[in-house]
């Protein structure tokens, strides 16, 4: 079995791309599908006869930063740069996939938007809730605002009463934070967040110094919302693939259960706040 299986990747979707895919002009008699060995070098920014070396095999330890060049230059999707670092034996560097991760995707909205029973909202490996559904903003309501789930945990007064595991919660979330740090120690919006933390909450300084790692998948939560009373639920948290460190978040209440029946109370409230009102007579 050939070994060479780096270099035939990278030959073979140099080989799909032509020069009007990735803007550039087409010169010369082409004598092969796709592009050539040195366009793909000039669009990388490395030598041409580093690159020749790669797709030959005599060269198959590219760092990290060459790896992401060329998944660039070959315009390689989440799942083939993924593939192109199994190849090279490689550690993909998630820094500019953890900084892109602030937008959400408008199919991602729309599917949450489609859970009209249950709260869904997206987060951030740092806890930033980057996008919600009606409910979850009505679950959410009581935090001014509900921006990061550990801000609101430790910095908001509305924090202790309403997660009635406060301990529980606030372990949970220092420790997905920690974990944080592996992916990106240097990013800055992580850097503020824990210096504020640590600047007005001993509890979150406390935790910190523990160094709990932690990733978030599932649990049970029990809340208190100060229109509907006590919810006991579950969650789910999946990872988005197309926004690496985005995370789709589902609650659930167990069925005809005295929970399921405060959320939908709570989205009846939250639907009533939302419709216009009657327009005044002119």
């Amino acid at each position: 079995m050939d070994d060479n299986r780096l270099g035939d990747f990278l030959r073979i979707r140099r080989a799909g791309l032509r020069p009007e895919d990735v803007g550039m002009a087409s010169y010369g008699v082409r004598r092969v599908a796709g592009l050539r060995r040195e366009e793909v070098a000039v669009l990388a920014g490395v030598n041409a006869d580093y690159y020749t070396r790669l797709e030959q095999g005599r060269e198959r330890n590219p760092s990290p930063q060459v790896v992401d060049a060329l998944s660039r230059a070959l315009r390689l999707d989440a799942d083939a740069r993924a593939h192109a670092y199994r190849l090279a034996g490689a550690v993909p560097n998630d820094r500019l996939a953890v900084h892109a991760a602030e937008r959400v995707s408008p199919a991602l909205r729309q599917l949450m938007d489609g859970y009209s029973n249950t709260p869904a909202f997206v987060m951030s490996r740092t806890l930033d809730l980057l996008a919600a559904n009606a409910l979850a903003d009505a679950l959410y309501a009581p935090f001014e605002p509900a921006d990061n789930l550990a801000r609101m945990i430790f910095l908001d007064p509305a924090g202790r009463s309403f997660y009635t595991d406060w301990d529980r919660a606030a372990h949970a979330a220092v420790a997905n934070l920690r974990e944080a740090t592996g992916f990106d120690p240097d990013n800055p919006r992580l850097r503020e967040l824990v210096r504020t933390l640590t600047e007005h909450s001993a509890d979150f300084t406390r935790l910190w110094d523990t160094h709990t790692v932690r990733g978030k998948t599932q649990d049970a939560k029990r809340l208190l919302h100060p229109d509907v009373g006590p919810l006991a639920l579950t969650y789910q948290a999946f990872d988005v693939r197309e926004a690496p460190g985005q995370q789709l978040v589902i609650y659930h209440a167990e069925p005809g259960s005295p929970s399921a029946q405060s959320l939908d109370l709570l989205g009846s409230l939250q639907a009533t706040r939302l419709r216009p009102g009657p327009r005044p007579p002119r």
